[in-house]
């Protein structure tokens, strides 16, 4: 009669120990701005991306690789480098955004182009705040650049990959017109003149803007709206309560700010 209650209860002890370890971990993080791949697919700038567009925190994958998607077959639209992923325009030094929607333990986060790596932060283990920013140069790169940004776990053998489209120095590539000199004369003339000019007339080069325009500011008290670019400060509207901008970013459907209060939005 034991042995008829024990195997049931072993049984039971099997199961709801494989259910532990099958079951996947929460929702975990990605760089919200500039905007990474899957940002832009949640968003909706980018249409028809299949499932990442629900789960942008999820690209998780072993440590060590050097693609987008982290090796998982069911976020293969952020490899497809055909899809003409919108770049963001930068200068040469870039502060990335990220979300953590669960803090893990973190060992440490590198930010790749090609296949130089072009920043690396230490962690040492610790668990980070729910938004993280690094400051990177990219001095030394222009023009169109595809970039992979890695957060790699410190308790696990994982790790989140983002790919970030982004335009180095405007984008703009067109070279700016400069004044030619004044060609001199190669011989004096005979005849010098007895009154030289007090200054010698010289051509002023077009003025070339020295910073690109402002982006329009939401107006403030505004109601919250996916698609919308918030900047630190701001103050939106939802769901009729007040919020604050913790950071700035590009708001996506499920970025509301009753579930992002801590990371994003502080209420006021």
């Amino acid at each position: 009669m034991r042995r008829l209650v024990a195997s049931p209860l072993v049984a039971l002890g099997f199961a709801a120990a494989s259910l532990t370890v099958a079951s996947p971990a929460s929702a975990h993080g990605y760089v919200s701005s500039p905007p990474s791949r899957q940002a832009l697919c949640a968003s909706g700038r980018v249409g028809d991306c299949g499932p990442i567009q629900y789960e942008p925190q999820s690209v998780e994958g072993p440590k060590g690789q050097r693609n987008c998607h982290g090796g998982l077959g069911r976020f293969a639209v952020l490899n497809d480098d055909g899809r003409n992923w919108p770049a963001t325009p930068v200068g040469t030094s870039v502060t990335f955004n990220w979300v953590l929607t669960a803090r893990h333990s973190t060992s440490s986060w590198e930010y790749w182009i090609g296949d130089r790596r072009v920043a690396f932060f230490e962690d040492g283990g610790k668990q980070p705040n729910a938004t993280v920013s690094h400051q990177v140069s990219l001095a030394g790169f222009s023009g169109r650049q595809k970039l992979l940004a890695i957060w790699n776990i410190g308790d696990t053998p994982m790790a989140f990959y983002n790919c970030i489209d982004l335009q180095v120095g405007g984008g703009g590539g067109t070279p700016v017109p400069t004044a030619s000199p004044t060609a001199r004369p190669t011989a004096r003339p005979t005849a010098t003149p007895s009154v030289r000019p007090s200054a010698r007339p010289s051509a002023t080069p077009s003025a070339v803007p020295t910073t690109r325009p402002t982006p329009p500011t939401v107006p403030s008290g505004s109601e919250w709206a996916p698609g919308t670019t918030y900047r630190t400060g701001d103050e939106v509207t939802y769901q009729g309560l007040r919020y604050r901008c913790r950071q700035s970013h590009t708001s996506i459907v499920t970025w509301e700010p009753s579930y992002y209060t801590l990371a994003l939005w502080l209420p006021i």
